[in-house]
């Protein structure tokens, strides 16, 4: 579907773009490659298939909500960058 140039200019108007002449070409020949797609998807046979709102199957990212041991404490502080008394060291964050 080839769009035409008073239709681009349209479609331009009812977004408030000021187009240059150039821009109007080259957003006209997108748009109308974009409205040829759009036709050719509309052309494919989907009768055999059910309507979903998903194309793969919902699943959870979240892992489990289960109680683990927590790790040794000398194993949390070996990821200190400074520690001093056991606990991690930061800079002041208010002078």
């Amino acid at each position: 579907m080839k769009l035409s140039r008073d239709e681009v200019l349209h479609i331009a108007e009812l977004a408030r773009l000021g187009l240059s002449e150039s821009e109007v070409e080259r957003f006209g020949a997108q748009l109308s490659d974009i409205l040829t797609y759009a036709d050719r998807l509309q052309a494919v046979d989907l009768s055999g298939i059910s309507p979903s709102a998903r194309v793969q199957a919902l699943q959870s990212v979240l892992r489990a909500d289960e109680a683990v041991p927590s790790p040794a404490r000398d194993a949390i502080m070996a990821n200190a960058p400074q520690a001093a008394d056991g606990c991690y060291r930061v800079p002041p964050v208010l002078e």
